[in-house]
């Protein structure tokens, strides 16, 4: 993508001093280059511009994969600004760029972790503002990473380093985020105005699922209510009506289905010819044939193959689907999404299956081509039951004795160095690439990473600190280990923005300024030397 580091400051170093000349000696004390350095440490204004700039960026990806499968993205959910920062900082730092590398903002964490009303399942009883607080809060946390390691390079640049190369090339921490609208948040008014507010926050791409809004459940649980397609396109058009208003041409809209593990609907479409959409639905509706003199009161009646059929019907006013229909469904939902206006497709599938993934994807292909799938690596999913069975099935049918593995406790960790274990581990590390190759899958995820990994380090610290290793559990586990991986915010006071605040209030106040930095501030404790440094203290010291 066009760098923009170069650019702004440039252009903002001559429109800066050409407002002085304008304006004379009233702004004598504004400095142009510091201005211009404002300007570039943060290139996007509003949520809008960041919604182009990643747009386009997802447009050209979506192109390359079409070309080349290897060239897959991935991302990881975050649940709070922070989050995401250090990410995006840790990518940088290990991969050198943020290329193919998004972010996904998960409705099951917003739920969980981010509501008004506490901790909550992922039924869509969170607030809706939620949604899009997060996101605008991600973009604010990008920005100021932007901010900081700009502000770095200039510093070294003034300091007499020639870093001119890496201003000029400097590649932002702002990527795409995939945003999860849950299934709309109401009718299609109301997943309209949120989508809106999703779009001004900075989301380019709003991931959309088939289910009833009010009966909302995860993906991942039973009692899945989804709903007729018309119901569904018609949240797509909003969606999209809410980026085009929004200047937004290129919008990506994702499709999710959950007809796989959905067995219900919470309402009978309407068809008005043999064969159309409302049709195909109501086919898939279970039914038991009924003569019209044993009919109850008040009945749903359907004609079917001009017999009278009588929708199979729950207590609680639901109707169920046909045992074995989930996979037509969900083809059928996929090919439907796609020819009205989604760009990407979402299936929710009951485990990390790259064949029965495939199978799906290939019949949608059939009809659409250039199908692609967003797929959720999710944490729902016990992967190294999953895989390890997969590999028992496999050994097995390659003729090996399986005598030594207990089927029913594969998880035992008597096995973690064993052949199963090997091949099921080196089918987990593939996955991602096998799914890309063969099943369609142009991005990758994981929904709830960090909320593992914060339980996870939560419990690890608990247990040193709160025992016997006392304070040498955080300083072991934790602050060695951010000092020797050079983790970003073992200066947790720059990280915050303290440095660029110092600088920023040099630039309003000159000499005046109050600043935080200094011999007395104990983030100096953390400046690493290196070798060379370390050698020339010990020649000063002798000479």
């Amino acid at each position: 993508m066009k760098n923009l580091a170069q650019t702004n400051y440039r252009s903002a170093l001559q429109t800066v001093r050409d407002l002085k000349e304008k304006y004379g000696q009233t702004w004598d004390a504004i400095n142009p280059e510091s201005a211009a350095r404002m300007v570039a440490q943060n290139q996007f204004r509003t949520g809008l511009d960041i919604v182009k700039y990643t747009a386009a960026i997802m447009r050209k990806d979506m192109a390359e994969y079409d070309a080349d499968t290897s060239k897959y993205t991935q991302s990881l959910g975050c649940w709070h600004g922070f989050v995401a920062q250090q990410k995006m900082i840790a990518v940088k730092k290990h991969h050198k760029t943020t290329q193919k590398r998004y972010l996904y903002l998960s409705g099951w964490m917003v739920a969980a972790l981010r509501s008004e009303f506490g901790p909550l399942p992922d039924q869509s009883m969170h607030e809706k503002t939620a949604v899009s607080g997060l996101i605008e809060e991600i973009y604010d946390f990008l920005r100021q990473a932007d901010a900081i390691e700009l502000n770095d390079l200039f510093r070294r640049q003034e300091s007499g380093e020639d870093v001119q190369d890496q201003i000029d090339n400097f590649e932002t921490h702002i990527v795409p985020i995939i945003a999860d609208i849950d299934a709309g948040f109401g009718n299609e008014e109301a997943t309209y105005l949120l989508a809106k507010k999703m779009i001004q926050a900075g989301a380019c791409a709003i991931q959309i699922e088939n289910q009833v809004s009010d009966a909302k459940q995860c993906g991942h649980q039973d009692g899945k209510v989804t709903v007729p397609h018309e119901d569904f396109i018609a949240k797509l058009n909003a969606v999209r009506y809410a980026f085009l208003e929004l200047g937004v041409e290129d919008g990506i809209i994702v499709a999710r289905t959950d007809s796989e593990g959905a067995g219900l609907t919470q309402k009978l479409p309407v068809s008005q010819e043999p064969g159309d959409l409302a049709s195909q639905y109501l086919a898939f509706v279970d039914a038991e044939e009924v003569e019209i003199e044993n009919a109850k009161e008040d009945d749903v009646l359907l004609k079917r193959d001009g017999k009278l059929v009588r929708p199979i019907r729950l207590a609680n006013g639901l109707y169920k689907f046909k045992e074995g229909s989930n996979i037509d469904r969900v083809v059928l939902d996929c090919v439907t999404s796609l020819q009205n206006g989604a760009d990407l497709l979402w299936i929710e599938t009951p485990t990390p299956n790259v064949k029965q993934i495939a199978h799906m994807v290939n019949r949608i292909r059939e009809v659409v081509p250039n199908a692609k799938l967003v797929y959720n690596n999710s944490p729902s999913f016990n992967w190294t039951l999953n895989f390890r069975n997969q590999v028992f099935d496999e050994m097995l049918a390659e003729g090996e004795n399986m005598t030594a593995y207990d089927r029913n406790n594969l998880m035992d960790a008597e096995y973690d160095h064993s052949e199963l274990c090997h091949r099921a581990d080196e089918k987990i590390k593939t996955f991602q690439i096998d799914g890309a190759r063969e099943a369609g899958i142009f991005h990758h995820l994981i929904t709830l990473p960090t909320y593992h990994t914060t339980a996870l380090h939560m419990n690890d610290l608990t247990e040193g600190y709160f025992g016997e290793e006392g304070m040498l559990a955080y300083v072991k586990g934790v602050q060695r280990q951010e000092i020797r991986k050079s983790v970003s915010c073992v200066k947790h006071q720059r990280m915050a923005g303290s440095d660029l605040g110092d600088d920023h209030k040099t630039f309003f106040a000159g000499e005046k300024a109050l600043k935080a930095s200094g011999v007395n501030n104990t983030s100096n404790q953390f400046e690493v030397k290196s070798k060379n440094d370390k050698t020339n203290q010990k020649l000063s010291e002798v000479a």
